[in-house]
């Protein structure tokens, strides 16, 4: 298993197969390793939001498209990673904030479902959860990301299109950047493919030193 040692944000290929942008961020603390299964995930980010189940805290099987009209914030994460603990009060800030819109925050953890459960108990989650062990890096290998760490969060509008997809911890001001572009991809002021262009640029403008609020 190899440490990670940057935190990336990649921006997804279109559809038509086109080679997706990769904006590394010089932050080393930000990512943990993946376990073995991640590190053969393909290279190009999938087009749209794949097809999986995987069971809920009630142990019910979902999958994204139960939130088919909503645009989607899905979170891997796991309870062994503390970037990933350290990400979750700006997802809950992120669902509050931005579910009247329409917004919807899913965490998935790749991890053990006793673990999880009594983490999400202690701190009070309050967003969808969805939880597996190999099941969940399965399916996060569905989405075509070559992933070098937890956490990672992928960014999708209204209509399943997968706008940009960022390996390691979200900052506020990443996260605004990027729901400001799938707000006007909802709107249809943007293309998924011209929102991926500016978020890439507005990302690059950031402060490398800024920090999760």
């Amino acid at each position: 298993m190899k440490p990670a040692t940057l935190a990336a944000v990649i921006i997804g290929a279109a559809a038509a197969g086109a080679a997706g942008y990769l904006f590394f961020e010089q932050r080393p603390q930000a990512t943990e390793p993946l376990p073995p299964a991640m590190e053969s995930a393909p290279k190009t980010l999938a087009a749209t939001l794949p097809t999986f189940q995987l069971a809920d805290r009630d142990g019910k099987m979902r999958s994204l498209q139960d939130w088919t009209g909503k645009s989607l914030i899905v979170n891997f994460w796991a309870t062994w990673c503390a970037p990933c603990r350290r990400e979750i009060p700006l997802l809950e800030k992120i669902q509050v904030e931005y579910g009247p819109e329409g917004f919807q925050v899913i965490g998935i953890a790749a991890d053990y479902r006793d673990k999880v459960i009594a983490y999400a108990d202690e701190i009070g989650l309050k967003y969808p959860l969805l939880i597996g062990e190999q099941e969940a890096l399965d399916a996060a290998t569905a989405f075509g990301i070559e992933a070098v760490g937890f956490p990672f969060t992928i960014f999708a509008d209204r209509q399943g299109r997968i706008v940009a997809a960022h390996v390691g911890e979200l900052t506020e001001p990443e996260a605004r950047v990027i729901l400001g572009a799938v707000r006007r991809v909802d709107a249809g002021s943007l293309t998924p493919a011209h929102a991926r262009t500016e978020i890439e640029t507005a990302l690059a403008a950031l402060p490398q030193d800024h920090e999760a609020d």
